[in-house]
């Protein structure tokens, strides 16, 4: 995914805190895409594009992106981040999906509706978003145990690259995602928008149950 242009002032990516969201839910739809770490998330988004014609964004990839941008002023700072499998302050993580929202609609003439995928990691993560971007429809979650998951991600390291695609990063990314993104699951679910997808089965099968909650929910193919 190609880098962020960096704003019109490169030295404050954070923009200031606002009193509506820049974005109204009638006109943009957003939906969370959270599950442990391997649990198909990217796998389920590509269907859902493909499909659906959303736009893909995932956090993770944006931060990857601007910590490899020559001029980023937090490009060490996210790097360090990834490598222990903790969590990059909101403001910085929030502030590139809403570039990456503007960007896709008023230059990409995008129709308006967004998978986050990764996102939010974090309560105050969620929180910031829908006050300061855009309120979401919903949260698609991908409920996998733990044990699957991991080989999921070994294997997927023999030929990924990433650098967190090792049994120790994996370690850490397992315990980050319980103590930080459960909650933010179960905040959503007191709502009656969590959509929960068990993702053990093989891809195919898991997206069958996607198409199922997608449809209750008012989202057809092709449409």
């Amino acid at each position: 995914m190609p880098a962020i242009p960096p704003p019109a002032d490169k030295q404050r990516l954070v923009a200031p805190s606002k009193d509506t969201p820049t974005f109204s839910p009638s006109k943009v739809s957003v939906i969370y895409v959270l599950g442990g770490p391997g649990a198909g998330k990217g796998t389920q988004c590509a269907n859902l594009v493909r499909d659906y014609g959303f736009t893909h964004l995932s956090a993770g990839d944006l931060l990857r992106s601007e910590q490899d941008r020559p001029d980023s002023q937090f490009g060490n700072m996210i790097k360090e981040h990834i490598k222990e499998g903790s969590i990059v302050p909101m403001e910085v993580t929030v502030q590139l999906l809403e570039n990456a929202i503007t960007e896709d609609i008023k230059e990409k003439h995008g129709n308006g509706r967004f998978l986050i995928d990764g996102f939010p990691r974090k309560m105050d993560q969620a929180i910031k978003f829908e006050e300061s971007v855009c309120p979401s429809q919903f949260t698609l979650f991908f409920d996998c145990p733990e044990d699957v998951m991991q080989e999921r991600l070994l294997n997927r390291g023999k030929t990924s690259g990433r650098s967190d695609d090792n049994a120790e990063s994996i370690k850490k990314r397992f315990k980050t995602f319980v103590e930080t993104s459960m909650p933010v699951v179960d905040h959503f679910e007191k709502q009656g928008k969590v959509v929960k997808v068990m993702a053990t089965s093989g891809p195919d099968d898991v997206y069958a149950e996607v198409r199922d909650k997608m449809a209750e929910r008012g989202f057809k193919v092709g449409q």
